[in-house]
């Protein structure tokens, strides 16, 4: 048996899951609009193992949506996951934040494609299959009106993410299919750190970094 404590902060849904062999037992959820981890993240971790009725003691291992993500989000959901695995001697389990929102839906045919925000028409994406198996590395891509044809002109394509949603009025072919209002979530998360934990597939806390797939870039504060 095992129970994970599971962090998904990759984007503006802060979420949290605890889970038994896989299985959400309790989960806590806010996606406002706004990044506000730092504030409901400790918060949701308490209040999902109060539902569950089961202490920090009981967990067996810490989960970690890994990124790509907001750069902030990342920081925070790892900086929370290290801590609590350095504090309680549990083991670290990352998980890519990209297949976990590939495995919110399921399709009969044709590929997922999760995409991520990453400003301006940028978006971080990957391919997967109907089976969620991943077909094409994470990249970090611009968006125009030939993006992804070669798959479109194949099959259908189901685009979901915060990244989706800017890529409605480019991307027109017949074969794409929008998924509105799907943020990568804890819930997904279960499943998939109950597979690593049983692969003893861990991190190192002391040097595991968050897969930014981009270098933070500082933008100049305008002149007023």
């Amino acid at each position: 048996m095992a129970i994970i404590l599971n962090i998904e902060t990759a984007t503006k849904n802060c979420s949290v899951s605890l889970a038994k062999d896989g299985e959400v037992l309790a989960i806590k959820e806010l996606n406002d609009g706004n990044y506000s981890h730092a504030e409901k993240l400790h918060p949701f971790i308490q209040e999902v193992l109060n539902v569950a009725d089961i202490s920090k003691d009981s967990i067996d291992a810490i989960a970690v949506s890994k990124g790509p993500g907001s750069y902030t989000g990342l920081r925070i959901g790892v900086s929370a996951a290290k801590g609590l695995s350095f504090a309680f001697d549990k083991p670290l389990i990352s998980v890519d934040t990209l297949q976990s929102l590939a495995n919110s839906i399921t399709i009969e045919e044709g590929y997922i494609l999760p995409m991520l925000d990453a400003r301006r028409m940028e978006v971080y994406s990957a391919v997967f299959d109907k089976y969620h198996q991943q077909i094409r590395d994470i990249k970090a891509e611009i968006i125009d009106e030939n993006s992804f044809f070669e798959l479109l002109s194949k099959n259908k394509v189901y685009f979901l993410g915060d990244g989706a949603e800017k890529c409605k009025e480019i991307i027109t072919h017949t074969n794409a299919i929008f998924i509105d209002a799907q943020f990568p979530s804890a819930n997904q998360m279960a499943e998939l750190s109950y597979v690593k934990y049983k692969k003893n597939d861990i991190e190192d806390v002391a040097y595991f970094e968050p897969f930014y797939l981009k270098d933070f870039v500082v933008t100049p504060e305008k002149k007023r």
